[in-house]
């Protein structure tokens, strides 16, 4: 029997803060997302429940809201299940930790885990592409089921390791030879990741598909005790609390965000960045609210 480790510390994550009391509402914003990828939708009347925010206007029922006092809409069964793709990327740099000192594989397995496990939960396919520390790409077809997400996170945890210096690109390279479906990709990386994947990539990958973005964010690089992961070791000080290296670092960070940010929005691309799981539920819905928002 398969244990199911990592879907048990994706649920505690969620539970621990938030979802327990919006994940009605945070399922609700990305089922009503979803009509950016798939036009059309099931007549199938389900049931009425409460107003949450993204809701279409369209899906109010004036005459039940009239007779509750309290804004109700439609519910429709949906005709069709639809298709996530996560990208993620395992490079070393993974080994490294967020701005608020969480481990970047960590932040990067509860992003993925998370918004796996909610669109999961509604019986959508959920696939995965990343590599291993040898360079291969391993390849989840789309399927349903807590099992395939679980078998999902646990590759990726043993992937991400000191020897992995593979790229972000070659893994949508693969994803684009391989699958023709029509997908909604989401991509986990780092700014590092996020400038390395080429314009010409960006736009054969809007083209066919949605495409959503995971940022997870990198620790200073500067300051009095700095871990290089690179070398295993703790930099020396007069280099890690050097001034002008630190401005140097600075700059070299900013002109890096702002050619991320310049690609994603010439692309449509929504993205979030992660500095800490605690709240992922609240930011995935986000992500996807801001996705609808961005095709409206």
């Amino acid at each position: 029997m398969i244990q199911m480790s990592n879907i048990l510390k994706v649920k505690a994550n969620l539970r621990k803060y938030k979802t327990i009391k919006t994940n009605k509402s945070t399922s609700r914003i990305i089922d009503g997302s979803y009509n950016s990828v798939y036009k059309g939708r099931s007549m199938n009347f389900d049931e009425l429940r409460d107003y949450v925010p993204g809701d279409e206007i369209r899906d109010i029922d004036w005459k039940a809201t009239a007779r509750s006092q309290k804004v109700l809409v439609r519910q429709f069964i949906a005709e069709k299940k639809h298709n996530i793709m996560l990208v993620i990327d395992t490079n070393k740099r993974m080994l490294g930790q967020t701005r608020h000192g969480i481990d970047k594989k960590e932040a990067g397995l509860i992003s993925a885990g998370g918004l796996a496990y909610l669109v999961g939960g509604n019986g959508d396919y959920v696939g995965a592409t990343f590599c291993k520390g040898d360079g291969l790409v391993q390849y989840f077809p789309l399927k349903t089921g807590m099992i395939n997400i679980e078998n999902i996170l646990a590759n990726y945890d043993s992937s991400v390791t000191e020897d992995n210096t593979s790229s972000i690109q070659k893994c949508l390279e693969y994803l684009i030879h391989r699958s023709s479906t029509k997908m909604i990709i989401v991509i986990v990386t780092d700014l590092y990741g996020i400038c390395s994947i080429d314009e010409a990539m960006l736009k054969r990958l809007v083209f066919m598909n949605d495409v959503l973005l995971i940022n997870v964010s990198d620790t200073d690089t500067m300051g009095k005790k700095v871990y290089n992961y690179t070398t295993n070791s703790y930099l020396p000080a007069f280099i890690s609390e050097s001034k002008s290296l630190a401005r140097r670092e600075t700059y070299n960070r900013n002109r890096m965000q702002e050619m991320a940010r310049t690609r994603l929005n010439k692309y449509g691309i929504a993205s979030i960045t992660v500095d800490d799981p605690e709240d992922i539920d609240v930011q995935i819905a986000s992500l996807f609210e801001m996705r609808k928002r961005m095709k409206n």
